[in-house]
């Protein structure tokens, strides 16, 4: 099949959308039944020949969060690509007669022999092009870059494009420069206008980038079938990405994740307090009251309950094993310290220290994390993961933080390093605890092998699979 070929659906239009929607539905977006009918009316009331249009329409209905729209937009550019769209007759002439002039189209006048002279003919057009910001130009040229530029060596499996060859090719952040000399036409360096300027080449680069990882895209899904593509193309998003596989990037985009995590514990917790305010009835109250009544009890009486405050201690492991974990729960106990005062954190090696004092209102977090690794007193002896001793350290050191009006959260995956797991200790704190909760971030069928002694800390606490944000979400819901 050619790259711009496009494939006959079953169902026409209608089993066109089905699978998009499927597709959307399985990279982890939650589209119900009234939203894929929606969809199909967005079909009814947008011009199917304005691509963007109808982009924007579906994601209207079938999107709830914009962290979602990255996830779309990758799948609608599989399922709707740019070659899809009919142009009639009059606009192709149209476009033949742009690309003429302007040298980009296949047939222009460029020195395809010369694979120098030709990505310096390229370079030149982009730089152009990113000068004028029209958007559905620099997509026509992205699709001709890839063309001339992106192609890797042929396979008995097919021909393979490549986003890489076509930037290290172009160098786009190289014209960063001369984009803003062209910007700003002489005008004065400094100020406003160049961040203006530096701003909107940014934009402009970046949008390209996309447009030729996109462009690949399509091609490799005419090359291989676009559901292999999908499902290897799209990022899981932010609240379904593997705490322990992590980067630098997904931490960035968890961050924004915890506040309404931290948000919606409040709120629950909140609500237990106010729930508890009314007491057990009085019984004898609500008969003596009854009596003016004719023995109605019209009106209720509650005895009066002591409202507790909430606790909650935190006992990380922050050990490089589990890194990515341990830096998203030190964000969410930075965002519980914004919400409650009678939070505590713990984080632990192979010994124990308070790290509260590093999450003051305001604090920024990563700071925090920093400050943790270099003044915290979590290593004694060599640095790996010793829950034994990191669990009496925190029972002999802090004897009075675990009480009956605490709730105990442990994070940790719970591997020992075949080094005695303190499960006295352990099971002596949770009864002690209002309630106590293992949040694991390994996968429950790996619980109990190698050094792992989660199945047999299971026996004592209750633990928990979390392995992503959507599964603490759930966790905080049920807590």
């Amino acid at each position: 099949m050619s790259p711009g070929a496009a494939a006959v659906e079953p169902g026409g239009l209608v089993g066109h959308l089905d699978g998009f929607v499927r597709a959307v539905r399985e990279a982890g977006v939650p589209v119900g039944i009234s939203q894929a009918v929606d969809a199909a009316q967005v079909l009814t009331v947008v011009d199917l020949l304005d691509r963007e249009q109808l982009r924007h329409g579906l994601a209207a209905v079938l999107l709830r969060r914009a962290a979602q729209r990255e996830v779309f937009d990758v799948l609608f550019d599989l399922w709707w690509p740019l070659t899809d769209r009919p142009v009639t007759a009059a606009e192709e002439d149209a476009t033949q007669d742009d690309e003429d002039d302007d040298g980009t189209g296949a047939e222009g006048p460029l020195p395809v022999g010369d694979p120098g002279a030709l990505a310096e003919a390229l370079r030149a057009e982009l730089l152009r092009l990113l000068l004028e910001g029209d958007e559905e130009a620099l997509r026509r040229f992205a699709r001709l870059a890839v063309d001339q530029l992106g192609a890797g060596a042929p396979s008995p499996s097919g021909q393979s494009f490549f986003s890489y060859r076509v930037l290290r090719a172009l160098s786009p952040d190289t014209l960063v420069a001369q984009l803003l000399a062209g910007m700003l036409a002489g005008a004065e360096r400094g100020g406003l206008a160049e961040q203006v300027a530096r701003s909107t080449a940014k934009e402009r680069i970046a949008a390209f980038r996309t447009a030729v990882e996109a462009e690949v895209r399509r091609r490799t899904a005419a090359e291989k079938g676009r559901d292999k593509v999908a499902r290897n193309a799209v990022r899981p998003m932010a609240d379904q990405v593997d705490f322990l596989r992590a980067q630098q990037a997904d931490l960035a985009e968890l961050r924004r994740t915890v506040a309404p995590l931290a948000r919606r514990l409040a709120v629950r917790l909140a609500a237990r307090r106010r729930l508890g305010r009314a007491g057990r009835l009085d019984f004898r109250r609500t008969v003596r009251a009854s009596l003016a009544t004719g023995g109605m009890p019209l009106v209720t009486h509650h005895r009066p309950r002591a409202v507790h405050k909430p606790e909650l201690v935190v006992l990380c492991d922050v050990s490089g094993s589990v890194a990515g974990f341990s830096h998203f729960t030190l964000m969410l106990t930075q965002a519980l310290r914004e919400h409650f005062s009678g939070v505590r954190a713990f984080a632990f090696v192979d010994s124990t220290d308070e790290v509260t004092r590093f999450f003051t209102p305001g604090a920024d977090v990563v700071d925090a994390i920093a400050r943790i690794g270099r003044e915290a007193d979590l290593v004694s002896f060599d640095g790996h993961s010793d829950y034994g001793n990191a669990l009496e350290v925190f029972a002999e050191r802090w004897p009075a933080a675990v009480g009956p009006k605490t709730s105990l959260l442990v994070l940790g995956d719970g591997r020992t390093n075949y080094r005695h797991p303190g499960l006295p200790t352990l099971a002596d704190l949770v009864r002690r605890s209002r309630s106590a909760h293992w949040l694991n971030p390994e996968p429950r069928r790996l619980w109990g092998s190698g050094d792992s002694a989660a199945d047999r800390y299971a026996d004592v606490i209750p633990m928990v699979e979390v392995r992503t944000a959507a599964q603490l979400a759930d966790f905080v819901t049920t807590l």
